[in-house]
């Protein structure tokens, strides 16, 4: 069966998608069409350069996430310094370590820019806080005077994945203006719609990051600490839960991984494999009853 993806953001939570796709692919299920949002937005763009479940494994397995936390050079020495930074450029992290990985990894399957993909193949979030809107990369890239064909797709992940506050933002320029652009999950974790604009072509199959709506309880807002959790949780979450709706709930895998960090950036391997394992175990349930209609 080929249908086109939608992957939701959720950052080191993100392992578990990497289980997931091991049981689509057995089941002869692939993608023609991809999008997502932080985490979600490097599966999608990892899938339309080429990868397979076993190499994402290999990939992701290899990986030390400490690495991808590079601050400032000032900051070496000092670690106190990265909230200064965190004041001065909006971030603790510059993330262009980040950036160079994703570059290789898309570099060893011969993609570069999305002129490197076929077109609408990969589709990937992230939030424009000048303006306040959605940037659907590479499509709203004309907006700011840039050619999208030529447009590095490790950059538009570095867009994706800007964790506010964790993450210097990324300016993109036109002209003399300059737009200030985060995480996409900011505006829309989990951008079910973007294939469902009334030219769907095949079936729709989003995997996202958490329980069904159903299956979660209400958040405990006891202090100042929750009270910003929830804030931001509301803000990423609210946009989507409108537009899902039951008709497109049995199309979506939820993936409860809740009690698990989303910048839990020093995760074992223990961690890592039960991450895969609920995904796994979660996508061979969905499956059983799984009959799309479209």
């Amino acid at each position: 069966m080929i249908v086109d993806g939608v992957f939701s953001g959720g950052g080191i939570k993100g392992f578990a998608y990497v289980g997931a796709l091991q049981v689509l692919e057995e089941r002869g299920i692939q993608f023609s069409r991809v999008a997502g949002t932080s985490a979600g937005a490097i599966l999608a763009a990892f899938i339309a350069a080429g990868y397979n479940a076993q190499e994402l494994e290999e990939v992701f397995d290899e990986l030390n996430l400490n690495v991808l936390l590079d601050p400032p050079k000032i900051c070496i020495g000092m670690p106190f310094l990265k909230w200064v930074n965190l004041y001065v450029r909006f971030g603790m992290y510059r993330g262009k370590t980040l950036e160079k990985w994703f570059y290789q990894k898309l570099a060893s399957k011969g993609i570069y820019s999305f002129g490197d993909l076929p077109e609408g193949s990969l589709k990937l979030l992230a939030s424009d806080l000048t303006n306040g809107r959605i940037v659907v990369l590479p499509d709203d890239l004309k907006n700011y005077g840039i050619n999208a064909r030529t447009f590095p797709i490790s950059h538009a992940l570095r867009m994706s994945c800007g964790l506010p506050f964790f993450y210097e933002p990324v300016y993109l320029k036109n002209g003399t203006s300059e737009s200030v652009i985060v995480d996409g999950g900011v505006l829309s974790n989990f951008p079910l719609w973007i294939f469902d604009n009334g030219n769907q072509k095949r079936p729709i199959l989003g995997l996202k990051l958490s329980s069904a709506n159903e299956e979660m309880a209400p958040r405990e807002i006891d202090n100042g600490i929750q009270l910003f959790e929830a804030l931001f949780a509301t803000m990423q979450n609210a946009h989507d839960n409108r537009y899902i709706a039951r008709r497109h709930e049995k199309d979506i895998i939820f993936i409860p991984v809740e009690k698990f960090s989303a910048t839990q950036f020093d995760i074992d391997e223990e961690t890592k494999h039960k991450l895969m394992s609920i995904g796994k175990e979660r996508t061979i349930q969905f499956l059983k009853t799984w009959s799309p209609i479209w």
